[in-house]
């Protein structure tokens, strides 16, 4: 059975990772997560002191990206694959709120997404893989054999978001989770550097009414459909 490249973008909250662990799980192939990627990057740059009244130092930021080492790492116990700042398991880390609210400043960055674009191509190169992002069929992979757009309204992105840190006993309100979902698709979409579009190609998936099963059986079907052309 051949081997493929999926490639997955689509606005934040909109349940690109857990499709991707998905099908990564059902064909046996490899998951990377960007996301956690430019997250990581963050939790660098606010734990060194390079956000300043929000704003960010990013002479500070450049210099200090030859020493900024991410990896990625299976836990047998939890089966999911975690993420390593420097070494150091960043995983909780990285998916706060605070963090959230500074990652489409560090997307931003020229040479912040070269080295992250960089290490993902690296990661790719023997195909068997499901990346998720913002420019993964766009940029990363535009020769993906699957290309995979998912969007929902931002109401209902802001809701599954408000739950899932609810959930994991954050301590937030519902109007902040919408109004950081807003500015990240205002960030986005309108960033000049590698902004979040749809690839010519790329199949829309808009998940606001459906379930993450009928979504799942949905995305298998077509890669089903490439991989035994």
């Amino acid at each position: 059975m051949k081997k493929i490249t999926i490639a997955i973008d689509g606005y934040s909250s909109c349940g690109k990772s857990t499709l991707a662990k998905q099908i990564a799980a059902a064909l046996n192939y490899i998951y990377i997560d960007t996301g956690a990627m430019y997250r990581a990057v963050s939790l660098y740059a606010k734990q060194h002191g390079f956000f300043e009244n929000n704003s960010l130092e990013v002479g500070k930021l450049l210099n200090a990206l030859p020493e900024i080492n991410i990896s990625f790492s299976y836990n047998a116990s939890t089966n999911k694959s975690e993420t390593y700042l420097n070494g150091e398991n960043v995983e909780k880390d990285i998916r706060t709120i605070e963090i959230s609210n500074l990652v489409s400043k560090i997307a931003q960055i020229k040479e912040v997404r070269k080295k992250l674009i960089d290490l993902q191509r690296q990661m790719g190169k023997d195909k068997g893989l499901v990346m998720d992002g913002r420019d993964i069929g766009s940029v990363v992979f535009p020769d993906a054999e699957l290309k995979l757009f998912m969007t929902a309204s931002p109401e209902i992105r802001a809701k599954r978001r408000y739950e899932e840190l609810i959930a994991k006993g954050d301590d937030v309100n519902y109007e902040d989770v919408l109004a950081n979902i807003t500015l990240r698709d205002n960030d986005d979409t309108s960033r000049t550097e590698n902004p979040l579009i749809r690839a010519s190609d790329a199949i829309v998936i808009d998940n606001s009414n459906i379930t993450q099963d009928e979504q799942f059986t949905l995305a298998m079907k077509y890669a089903s459909e490439i991989i035994n052309s």
